[in-house]
């Protein structure tokens, strides 16, 4: 057994808990732990945020370079999400290349950011089916204590709302940099809210310990109007349709309270 499981008499005292509507460090099932952001913390990226959920804790950076678009989207600028798993963060954590958990986290990431059309790509075209901006996100993982899609998906928000453009003109087909910098476009902001399913109770922002004895997980990402544009589920357990419903109720709701957060 992993160092970091739960023990059978842990595992049992969190379902117990959860069964009557409590959790092993006092929140409420639709309880999150506390939100700790910080804006614009690595000096020589375009943008960056280091996000606290309880003591997980996800660092952000965003870096802009020029690039050839997609050849379906030719008029739009490029988005890119990596994740990568600090081996400090955990002893579960290796060093070496992107493991499915990692994979997964981007993935999910990229997804919310993706769906809800956050950044307005078009603006990022600089010449049509040949030059335009790529955006770089890179997640890195420092602590796991739980919750890390939640966690990253916010950082990422946050270091895209810190990211600022270089100026610049085009002239015969290059880029040139002008002075100053300009926001990032971008215009709608996306926050995922993660449900762990135990013994047919929905938990919100499940801990390292409830992560070990969930039955599933459902992450459900929230446009700023409230709108679902993302859903992500894992593990062997299933939902209910009402579950899912129940989910999207709290989670509009959570989503809403997160977002004051950061916007």
């Amino acid at each position: 057994m992993s160092s970091i499981m739960v023990s059978r008499i842990r595992q049992k005292q969190i379902a117990q808990l959860i069964a009557s509507g409590n959790r092993l460090d006092g929140r409420g099932l639709t309880d999150y732990r506390e939100i700790k952001m910080e804006p614009g913390i690595i000096e020589k990226a375009e943008g960056s945020a280091l996000v606290y959920i309880g003591k997980t804790e996800v660092l952000t950076g965003v870096k802009i370079e020029t690039g050839e678009p997609f050849s379906d989207r030719p008029n739009e600028g490029v988005l890119t999400v990596n994740s990568e798993f600090v081996p400090l963060a955990s002893p579960e954590f290796e060093a070496g290349p992107p493991g499915e958990e990692s994979i997964e986290l981007a993935r999910v990431v990229d997804r919310g950011i993706r769906e809800s059309k956050a950044i307005e790509l078009e603006k990022m075209c600089i010449l049509p089916g040949k030059k335009v901006f790529v955006v770089f996100v890179d997640v890195y993982v420092l602590n796991h204590d739980g919750n890390l899609i939640d966690t990253a998906a916010l950082a990422a928000l946050a270091a895209l709302l810190n990211t600022k453009m270089f100026n610049y003109e085009v002239k015969d087909d290059e880029v040139k940099i002008l002075p100053g910098f300009t926001h990032l476009p971008v215009v709608n902001h996306p926050i995922s809210v993660t449900f762990a399913e135990i013994n047919g109770k929905l938990v919100v922002d499940p801990g390292l310990d409830e992560e070990e004895v969930m039955d599933a997980r459902l992450t459900v990402t929230f446009e700023k109007n409230g709108k679902v544009c993302a859903m992500q589920k894992s593990g062997r357990g299933t939902f209910t349709n009402e579950q899912i419903l129940e989910a999207v109720k709290i989670g509009q709701q959570k989503a809403e309270e997160i977002r004051k957060k950061v916007v």
